[in-house]
């Protein structure tokens, strides 16, 4: 593990002070602590100030969210996904769902495949919103926490607006998503990427980007060098503040990611991935910040270029539900309905497995699937990024203070229900 300077000395550290007649302390930080976030627990072994060792303890919130996938048919499972990362349900929807459909050998709509990336962006803003908010707060900004609120309000309204809910989302489906979007959805969504957001992410950068006491409880603090990044499997903003230039939406392109859209091999969407090179608490800031303007960016770019037709793919592939309209006023519609609820009939994956996996907000979200040709699958087994950024911990924190402790846990932004599934 490479260490800055001052962490140096206590970098593979013995388990004992300097000095004769020392003490080492022993400190639980955590399961109930609000700095902790969530059910996280960390035992600190403690010089004085001066984290010796630490030692992270998960499963607090474990709710056998894996097997579940085992007991639950592919749209069924939706509803699990949004208690993983529930800080951006919609993100883990559509990273479900692109798993499964894999599995199906399903291609979805133009229509589709435009407001997913949409709803895709939306949520990486509002847990980037979350995570720089809080970060501020941790470390004594309360007012940084405040601001992006209003902003998460809003997207709040625009997912609540096309499924009804605003925060187990349960949107996608096999093939498509739960229903259309309102006609005044994309203007909507085009207010709040051009008018709402940028004084919001500009009042908290006036807060924070050269905020002295921010600077200096942020800048050389939980450095991870880029290979180090690489050896621990770190993806998403924690990796890309290290200097490693990858991302799921240009190394394996999906949705309008993939897409081209102007015939001479242009993609649908233009967009820059943020690198850093500082591998630090300030330099994970920096890059989530730079994020959000990305995402509004591709956000304004799809939202009057979201194509017509269906959201599903088409009914006689028998891969989706029909229209509600469909089912109460025909008796085709009725039948097929009948048919992927009762009899799973036309529902069904060939046997094999799949992995699928997005680029979220905290990086690479993948499920694996196996299926024996069943209308549940045999298994499923996540990839979720807080578990693997997670693992390095107990090494960032080593040599710092407790006070870096908690700007260290805020800057890689876990969430337990994640972490522990």
């Amino acid at each position: 593990m490479t260490t800055t300077p001052d962490t140096a000395a206590y970098a593979g550290a013995t388990y004992a002070p300097e000095g004769p007649g020392g003490d080492v302390w022993v400190l639980n930080l955590g399961p109930q602590h609000p700095a902790t976030h969530t059910t996280l627990r960390h035992v600190l072994e403690l010089d004085g100030e001066r984290v010796l060792a630490c030692t992270v303890h998960i499963g607090y919130l474990h709710s056998g969210f894996e097997k579940l996938g085992e007991h639950l048919n592919y749209n069924q499972y939706v509803v699990v996904t949004d208690r993983m990362n529930y800080v951006s349900p919609m993100a883990n929807n559509i990273a479900w769902h692109h798993a499964c459909e894999k599995l199906f050998g399903i291609e979805l709509t133009p229509r589709c495949k435009a407001i997913r990336t949409i709803i895709a962006e939306l949520a990486r803003i509002q847990d980037h919103l979350l995570c720089v908010g809080a970060a501020g707060l941790d470390l004594g900004g309360f007012t940084a926490f405040i601001y992006p609120f209003n902003a998460r309000e809003y997207i709040y309204d625009l997912f609540e607006e096309i499924c009804g809910a605003r925060f187990t989302t349960s949107y996608t489906r096999v093939g498509g998503l739960m229903q259309d979007i309102t006609p005044d959805w994309p203007a909507k969504v085009k207010r709040f990427c051009a008018e709402v957001l940028p004084p919001v992410v500009e009042d908290l950068e006036s807060l924070l980007t050269r905020n002295r006491i921010f600077i200096e409880r942020t800048k050389g603090i939980g450095y991870i060098s880029h290979d180090d990044a690489i050896n621990w499997g770190m993806t998403g903003p924690l990796a890309r503040a290290s200097g490693v230039r990858r991302d799921l939406r240009k190394d394996e392109p999906y949705l309008c990611y993939a897409d081209n859209w102007d015939g001479r091999g242009a993609p649908a969407v233009q967009f820059k991935v943020p690198v850093a090179r500082g591998g630090d608490c300030l330099a994970r800031y920096q890059v989530r910040v730079a994020e959000m303007y990305e995402s509004a960016k591709i956000c304004l770019q799809l939202a009057d270029r979201i194509p017509d037709g269906p959201v599903n793919v088409l009914p006689d592939e028998k891969a989706t539900l029909p229209d509600k309209k469909e089912v109460y006023f025909s008796i085709e519609g009725l039948i097929h309905h009948f048919e992927q609820i009762m009899t799973n009939r036309g529902y069904t994956p060939p046997v094999g497995e799949a992995y699928g996996a997005n680029e979220t907000a905290n990086g690479e979200l993948g499920f694996y699937l196996a299926s024996d040709g069943g209308n549940m699958p045999y298994r499923a087994r996540c990839r979720p990024p807080s578990f693997i950024n997670y693992q390095c911990f107990e090494k960032l924190v080593v040599g710092h203070r407790i006070s870096d402790v908690i700007a260290v846990l805020s800057s890689m932004n876990i969430i337990a229900a994640e972490l522990d599934r």
